[in-house]
């Protein structure tokens, strides 16, 4: 297998909103907040109108982007037997993409997210893990991991307790590891863990600025690539309408952003950017390769409703 996704199995819920609505549920545009109230999450989504319901999740959706490039991928994470975890991995089998877990009665539903689109196309978004936030090392197959050539984690997923043991456990076995910084929620978070886990464990680290400046408590770009060159580590960053950058040594890769583009929904651009990268990555492309694939394919994706091509 080509790439191993770990990630929170989520079902997406796209709802068109105004910024109004953002501003009344004292939600930050853009960001990703966590909701541990399954009364509140449905409380937010009662008034709306769902657009699209899809199976989601980060890297769950740049492993379905993978394998529409054509590469033998799996993916784990942890699903309810309920209706909408039957729809998850119903949705991932239709990509061709393997699924490593065995679903069975939990306690908490299958996670869900509220993707709230307002009119410049900019998401925010409301999760209820549900019982994808309760992944632990039991759910991680060794076997599998180690038949990986490359094992893709989201920050999304890393939380003290069973999910960093989940973590751990596939980190140690793999051969190489990609992780996802996610949401600077997540980075602000867990500031320290992910420091750490950048500059030691991982070999592949993408970020958007944003969250690569606040992860190292940067006040300038030029800080960043200061520590990505001394990092010896391969860090990929997108930079919005300043396109996106990868850093190995003193290796730089550059490139800009496709324009006069029909854009609907920025939902999925980072995932299928990543996808797009890691495809080139494991396909021996070069880095400039890798990054206009990236480009190629969150393109793509942020000219139709939701996260999936």
């Amino acid at each position: 297998m080509k790439i191993l996704g770990i990630g929170n199995a989520i079902v997406d819920v796209i709802c068109k909103v105004n910024e109004d609505f953002i501003d009344q549920n004292k939600l930050t545009k853009g960001t990703m907040k966590l909701i541990f109230d399954e009364k509140e999450f449905k409380s937010l989504l009662s008034d709306l109108e769902i657009e699209k319901t899809i199976s989601g999740g980060s890297v769950a959706n740049s492993i379905v982007g993978l394998s529409q490039l054509g590469n033998e991928v799996g993916f784990i994470g942890k699903v309810n037997d309920d209706d909408l975890g039957k729809k998850y991995e119903d949705g991932l089998k239709s990509e061709k993409v393997s699924y490593f877990y065995s679903k069975k009665k939990e306690e908490l539903p299958t996670g869900t997210c509220l993707i709230l689109v307002t009119p410049d196309s900019e998401r925010t978004m409301c999760t209820f893990l549900g019982t994808a936030g309760k992944i632990n090392a039991d759910d991680i197959s060794t076997d599998v991991v180690k038949k990986s050539e490359i094992i893709f984690l989201e920050g999304y997923l890393w939380d003290e307790g069973e999910p960093k043991k989940a973590f751990d456990k596939a980190i140690n076995n793999c051969n190489k590891v990609a992780m996802s910084l996610s949401d600077q929620f997540c980075v602000d978070r867990h500031k320290t863990h992910f420091l750490d886990l950048v500059k030691y464990k991982l070999d592949i680290t993408f970020a958007n600025e944003q969250e690569i400046m606040s992860l190292i408590d940067a006040k300038n770009f030029d800080e960043v690539v200061n520590f990505a060159k001394n990092l010896k580590k391969l860090l990929v960053i997108t930079r919005g309408e300043k396109g996106a950058i990868s850093i190995f040594g003193d290796e730089i890769n550059e490139n800009g952003i496709e324009t006069n583009l029909s854009i609907k929904d920025l939902t999925g651009a980072g995932d299928l950017f990543a996808a797009g990268f890691l495809h080139g990555y494991v396909n021996n492309l070069k880095s400039m390769d890798c990054l206009d694939k990236g480009r190629e394919m969150s393109s793509k994706v942020i000219q139709q409703i939701g996260a999936r091509l």
